[in-house]
C-alpha cells in the first residue's frame, strides 16, 4: 500500500503534491494540460527521478487522449518533446518516454491508441511501486545492528511512483527494529530534506533530526552515523552515480570516516548508455535558487552563482547499489543488468 501519492491519475486528470509548498501547506495540483505539467517537472512541484518518469508518462497518455485522432502523430511529438526537455539528468524521465514511444509506435494505427497509452503509463507507475518495496526488502542486507542513518536530499513516496527507495529502505529498517535515528541533511539550495525528508519522516513517526549539510562531517566525527544512504538520478555502467548536488561531498565524508556509503535506485536508472560519470550532463539551475528562499532575496541578484542541480560519486567510494534485484557490491559492470 502506498504511504502518499506523489502523482496520481483520476478522471481524466493528474493529481500532483505540490512539492515546493510542503511542510507548511498540502496542496494539490490538479491538471490535465500539458505545459502545466511540464512546467510542475521543471518548478519541481514533482521532483524524484522516479516520479518524473511516471508523471512523464502519463502526460503524453492524457495529451493524446485530449487530441483528435488525425492530429495524434503530431500531438505525441509535441508532448514527447516538451517533456524531454523539462529535466536533463533523471535517466528515469528518458525511460518512462522512451516506453511510451515504443507503445505508442506499435499502436499507432489501432482505434484505442489513446487507451493503450493510459494502460502503458498506468504499468509503468505499478511497476515502479513493486520497485520500490523489492528495494526496501533487499535493502535490509546494509543493515548489522540498530543503526543511526544519514540521508541527503529526498527518497521517500514523494519521489516515486510507490514507497520511496533509499528513503524506504530506512521505514523497512525501522519496522523491523534496525534503525534508531535519522539525519537528514536539509539540502541546499532547495532544502528537500528539511522540508520533504522530514515531513515523511514525521508521518512515518521515525526519530530524526535534520541538519546543516555542513554538519554531516561533525556528526561522523561524533561517532553518531552508522551508515549513509541516498538516492540516484543516473548511474553508469561503472557504477558512477548522479544524485542531488552534496551527494559526493558525503560519500568522501564517509570514505575518510570509515562509514559505509550507499546508494538505493530502481535498476531504470542505470543508463546502459553510459560509460561512466564524466558522460553524466548535469543540469544547471537558475541563480535565483540561492539567491532567494522562497522568493527572498538574501543576497544581491547581481552576484553570479554557480548551481548546478547534482554531483558525481565515483564508483570506488561506493559500498553498495542497492537495486530492487540484488544489492550490487564492486567491483561494478552493470552491462548485462
Amino acid at each position: 500500500m502506498n504511504l502518499f501519492q506523489a502523482v496520481e491519475y483520476k478522471d481524466g486528470k493528474l493529481h500532483i503534491i505540490d512539492q515546493t509548498k510542503l511542510p507548511l501547506e498540502e496542496v494539490e495540483i490538479v491538471t490535465d494540460d500539458l505545459e502545466r505539467i511540464a512546467d510542475a517537472i521543471e518548478k519541481l512541484e514533482v521532483r524524484g527521478a522516479p516520479a518524473i518518469g511516471v508523471t512523464a508518462a502519463y502526460a503524453l497518455a492524457i495529451a493524446v487522449n485530449k487530441s483528435s485522432k488525425k492530429d495524434y502523430s503530431t500531438v505525441f511529438d509535441i508532448a514527447y518533446n516538451r517533456i524531454a526537455k523539462t529535466r536533463p539528468t533523471a535517466v528515469n524521465l528518458f525511460y518512462a518516454l522512451d516506453e511510451m514511444k515504443k507503445a505508442f509506435t506499435q499502436n499507432e494505427n489501432e482505434a484505442d491508441l489513446s487507451q493503450i497509452l493510459l494502460q502503458k503509463a498506468i504499468v509503468i507507475h505499478e511497476q515502479d511501486k513493486l520497485l520500490c518495496e523489492n528495494i526496501a526488502t533487499n535493502g535490509l542486507e546494509i543493515f548489522k545492528k540498530k543503526s543511526r542513518v544519514l540521508t541527503h536530499c529526498h527518497t521517500g513516496a514523494l519521489a516515486t511512483g510507490g514507497n520511496g527507495t533509499a528513503l524506504n529502505i530506512i521505514r523497512n529498517a525501522f519496522a523491523n527494529g534496525l534503525v534508531e535515528h535519522v539525519y537528514a541533511d536539509e539540502t541546499r539550495p532547495l532544502f528537500q530534506g528539511s522540508r520533504l525528508t522530514a515531513w515523511e519522516l514525521d508521518k512515518l513517526g521515525i526519530p530524526f533530526s535534520f541538519n546543516t549539510d555542513s554538519t554531516a562531517a561533525v556528526l561522523m566525527s561524533q561517532g553518531k552515523v552508522d551508515l549513509v544512504i541516498t538516492g540516484a538520478d543516473r548511474i553508469a555502467v561503472n557504477g558512477d552515480s548522479a544524485n542531488k548536488i552534496g551527494t559526493y561531498n558525503l560519500a568522501v565524508l564517509c570514505h575518510y570516516h570509515k562509514i559505509p556509503f550507499y546508494i538505493a535506485a530502481p535498476s531504470t536508472t542505470i543508463d546502459k548508455s553510459c560509460r561512466s560519470g564524466s558522460e553524466i550532463k548535469i543540469e544547471l539551475r537558475s541563480n535565483s535558487e540561492l539567491t532567494q528562499v522562497r522568493g527572498t532575496k538574501i543576497t544581491k541578484e547581481e552576484y553570479q552563482a554557480y548551481c548546478p542541480a547534482f554531483d558525481v560519486t565515483p564508483n570506488h567510494l561506493i559500498a553498495a547499489i542497492i537495486t530492487e534485484k540484488e544489492v550490487h557490491k564492486p567491483p561494478f559492470d552493470f552491462t548485462n543488468v
